[in-house]
């Protein structure tokens, strides 16, 4: 058990004009206890030598506590909107009259958000609601632990409902599992009590939800992600992780959240261990956008086992020199053949598209291209190509299956064929 350092007037000093300064860039303001108590606990942890691994990972707990505190007025906000949201449900059924909503119920042991006495046919019923900000599953989890205590306790009779801005499909198997009714600010809802059953499913995300999903697959963060589904049964540390992907520490913080919050993974003394690496390359492969680059097409008059053998020797000139890698249908052939594909791939640099452009004897073509060459924006992806023959350099079963998804109908089957022979992993 590691001691709390004796921190020196000189740490608080420090902490405190870091934090005045951090908040003065922003808002001209005096900074929080919140802000100093945060850059206080860095500072001397920085000093005192205990930033080490368990301080790294203290800092990114911290750090993402810190993000979930969600201001006040903005939760006042969406208990408003979830009050209001819960009165148009309930006014669609001719049966039930609204008597009464009541916000912020207190009670010796317990806090209600929203509370809601209704009429429904002449008979008495209540509805507990509990609203968070956040409606990610693990956030959903635990209040539903808290609700279900709070309606067992207190309020036997009546029907606890979870409300949130959004609510994934996870999240609403959740609720339906623990039998909690449920509704969201984008329009699903479910409500069963009393002889009442309201169920409404929509399939549009909000853009802010869009916006979160989309960070989780960015090129650095995609990096993160390659690396653990390589061997989803490993535990990583943050500095391995970061390390092993090529990113910052920052990097791996922001996808260690996305994956908890999600439930895709979880967290031990042993590190970050992803434990639904199918639901991950689902989210993944319905959010994901080719990498940037600059698609080039050319045509070859090498066919057969000469144009195989003259990438064989381009890839590996290529790659002592720059990066080179096939793709898409030409990766597949080589990771899980499912059907030759006339048109060839590659992922390259600069100097790579200089040496395949010669190896193959490219020339440029206008029409009836059969050599396709993206010009990677960035080299990030190539930190993840594999050799599945001596000399033939491709990207790896993740990026090969997610191109192929991408690439129509003729593609998916292609892609459903390598996941079945290189991505499937226990459940």
């Amino acid at each position: 058990m590691l001691e709390t350092p004796q921190f020196s007037r000189s740490y608080e000093h420090r902490a405190i004009t870091a934090a005045a300064g951090f908040a003065g860039l922003r808002s001209r303001r005096i900074p929080s206890l919140r802000e100093v108590s945060l850059i206080w606990w860095v500072s001397a942890s920085v000093e005192t030598g205990l930033f080490g691994e368990i301080g790294i990972d203290n800092f990114h707990w911290m750090v993402h506590f810190q993000r979930m505190l969600k201001p006040i007025e903005t939760m006042k906000e969406i208990e408003i909107g979830a009050a209001d949201a819960l009165k148009g449900v309930l006014a669609q059924v001719p049966t039930i009259a609204v008597k009464r909503i009541e916000h912020e119920v207190k009670g010796p042991n317990f806090e209600i958000d929203i509370l809601a006495r209704l009429d429904v046919g002449g008979r008495h019923h209540e509805l507990v609601c509990e609203v968070k900000a956040n409606g990610q599953p693990r956030h959903v989890r635990m209040a539903l632990l808290r609700l279900r205590d709070a309606v067992a306790r207190h309020y036997p009779d009546a029907t606890p409902v979870f409300i949130a801005p959004y609510l994934s499909p996870e999240a609403q198997s959740l609720c339906r599992a623990d039998d909690v009714g449920f509704l969201d600010l984008e329009g699903n809802c479910r409500l069963v009590f009393d002889g009442v059953f309201i169920e409404r499913l929509v399939s549009t995300r909000p853009p802010t939800e869009r916006r979160a999903l989309g960070s989780i697959f960015k090129p650095k963060s995609a990096q993160v992600l390659r690396v653990m589904l390589r061997d989803p049964q490993r535990h990583w540390r943050v500095t391995e992780l970061a390390e092993a992907a090529g990113v910052s520490l920052g990097h791996v913080s922001n996808v260690r959240a996305a994956l908890l919050d999600r439930e895709w993974a979880a967290a031990d003394p042993e590190g970050l261990l992803l434990t639904k690496p199918d639901a991950l390359l689902d989210a993944w492969r319905d959010a994901y956008e080719p990498p940037a680059g600059k698609r080039l097409g050319f045509y070859t008059t090498l066919h057969g086992s000469a144009f195989d053998e003259a990438a064989r020797r381009a890839l590996g000139i290529a790659n002592e020199r720059g990066a080179a890698m096939l793709a898409s249908f030409s990766a597949a052939q080589w990771l899980a053949p499912y059907a030759r594909a006339a048109t060839h791939f590659f992922y390259t640099d600069e100097v790579g598209l200089d040496v395949l452009q010669h190896e193959l004897k490219l020339s440029p073509a206008v029409k009836g291209e059969n050599v396709v060459i993206t010009r990677l924006s960035d080299p990030g992806l190539f930190r993840d190509r594999v050799e599945p023959a001596p000399g033939i350099v491709c990207t790896s079963p993740v990026q090969t299956y997610l191109d192929l998804a991408a690439a129509g109908e003729r593609g998916g089957e292609a892609a459903d064929h390598l996941r079945q022979e290189k991505l499937t992993w226990p459940r």
